[in-house]
C-alpha cells in the first residue's frame, strides 16, 4: 500500500527510488492510464516465478456498481474463468460463468437482459443467478438437469460501497463471512468516487506482502526514513496503522493512516491529518500471475471545495504514483517461497500466517526464513 509521510519535495530530495522515479515520469495522462492496464510482455511463466497454484476464498471486486447499469451484460474473467455479469430489471447484479451449458455460447458476448435471466445469444435459452434456466422459448419442456441450479456454475454476489462483489471459494462453498461497508462510501458529505485501475502481473499474496514491506517506502518510494507501524491480526481482519508527523507549508501536522483489510479481496485505508481521505481497495486474481487492482477515492466535499481542494487532489496523485512505483517491481518479481528477512523488515512471516486461512489447504506457505 501506500505511504504519505512526505512531500513531493520530499521524494525528489532522496536519493533513493531514481531509476524507478525515472522510468515513471515518461508516462502521464492518457499514456500513463493505459499503461496501468497494458500486457506486460517477456516475463517468465507463472511457473517460472514460482506463482502459488490455488486462489485464496474471499469477497473480490468484479466491476464497480457504476459499470453495470440495469439491463445491462459485461464479460469478466477472473479465477481462469470467464464470467458473465448482467443486472436485471429489479436492479439486482448477477454472475453466472459465462458459457451456455446448452451448446456452449458466450452468454457475455451477444447475450441480453430478458427481466431478471440472462438470455443466451444462440437459442435464447434463458438463465438465473443460480445458473438454472427458466425459460426456453421454443421448447414446451426444459431439460431436468438445466432446470437445477448451477447447471451453469453460479457466484454469490453482494453489492456495497459502490463494489460488486462475488465469493470465491476453491471448493464452492458458501460465504463464511459477510463483506463490510464503509460508512464514508454512503455519506452526501463525502464526494463520488474517483476510481483507478491497474493489472498487475502477480499473485494475490505476493501484493499482500507489499503493505507490511516497511523498508520499500524508503528505497522505491523515496521517504526519508523508514516509516514507523503497527500491525493487528485479528481473525480475518488485518490492521495496519501508522502516526507520521507530516512536513507541510503551515509546519509539521501529526498524520495517521488506518489500513484495514477483511480477507484477501477487500480492503481500505483512511489517511487523517492534512486532509482527510478514505480509499476503498479492491484486488482481485485474473490468472495465476495476473491480479486487477482497484481504488476508489472519496473525500469530504467541503474539503475537495474549499480552500485545501489543492492538497485534497495532491494526496490521490501521490498515492497513484506509488502503486504505479510498485508495479514495475511485481510485474517483473520472483516469489521467494519462504522469503528470507531481517531486522527492519516488515513481519512477512505473521502476515503469511494471516493469509494462510484463506487457502482451502493445498497452499500453505512456508514461515519466512531469518
Amino acid at each position: 500500500m501506500s505511504d504519505t509521510d512526505h512531500t513531493a519535495a520530499q521524494v525528489e530530495d532522496n536519493p533513493h527510488n531514481t531509476a524507478t522515479r525515472a522510468y515513471m515520469n515518461k508516462l502521464a495522462g492518457e499514456d500513463l492510464v493505459a499503461w496501468r492496464m497494458a500486457e506486460v510482455t517477456g516475463r517468465l511463466s507463472a511457473d517460472e516465478r514460482n506463482m502459488q497454484t490455488e486462489f485464496m476464498m474471499g469477497w473480490y471486486c468484479v466491476a464497480y456498481s457504476h459499470e453495470l447499469e440495469v439491463g445491462q451484460v459485461k464479460p469478466a474473467r477472473y479465477f481462469a474463468q470467464d464470467l458473465a455479469l448482467w443486472r436485471g430489471e429489479d436492479g439486482q447484479a448477477r454472475v453466472i460463468n459465462a458459457y451456455c451449458a446448452h451448446y456452449g455460447a458466450n452468454l457475455a458476448v451477444g447475450g441480453k437482459v430478458h427481466g431478471n435471466l440472462l438470455e443466451c445469444p444462440f437459442h435464447a435459452w434463458r438463465w438465473n443467478e443460480k445458473g438454472a434456466c427458466e425459460d426456453i422459448p421454443y421448447s414446451r419442456a426444459i431439460p431436468p438437469k438445466a432446470k437445477r441450479d448451477n447447471c451453469i456454475p453460479s457466484w454469490p454476489v453482494r453489492e456495497v460501497n459502490g463494489q460488486v462483489l462475488i465469493w470465491y471459494h476453491p471448493e464452492k462453498a458458501e460465504p463464511q463471512w459477510e463483506p463490510f461497508e464503509v460508512p464514508e462510501a454512503n455519506d452526501s458529505d463525502w464526494t463520488e468516487f474517483r476510481t483507478y485501475e491497474w493489472h498487475v502481473y502477480s499473485a494475490m499474496e505476493n501484493i499482500a506482502d507489499n503493505a507490511v514491506d516497511v523498508s520499500h517506502f524508503k528505497y522505491v518510494h523515496g521517504a526519508k526514513t523508514v516509516p514507523e507501524y503497527e500491525f493487528e491480526f485479528d481473525g480475518i481482519k488485518r490492521t495496519i496503522t501508522a502516526y507520521l508527523k507530516l512536513q507541510t507549508p503551515r509546519g509539521e501536522v501529526d498524520g495517521k493512516i488506518e489500513s484495514v483489510t477483511f480477507g484477501p479481496g477487500q480492503g481500505y485505508v483512511r489517511f487523517s491529518g492534512i486532509t482527510e481521505t478514505v480509499m476503498i481497495t479492491g484486488t482481485c486474481p485474473v490468472e495465476r500471475d495476473l491480479t486487477h487492482n482497484r481504488m476508489a477515492f472519496t473525500q469530504p466535499r467541503a474539503n475537495v471545495d474549499g480552500p485545501s481542494a489543492g492538497l485534497t487532489k495532491a494526496i490521490v496523485k501521490d498515492i497513484t504514483r506509488q502503486f504505479d512505483q510498485d508495479k514495475v517491481i511485481l510485474d517483473q518479481h520472483v516469489r521467494m517461497d519462504p522469503p528470507m528477512v531481517c531486522e527492519g523488515d516488515g513481519p512477512f512471516g505473521r502476515n503469511r500466517v494471516y493469509y494462510a486461512q484463506f487457502y482451502a489447504g493445498q497452499n500453505k506457505p512456508k514461515p519466512a526464513a531469518a
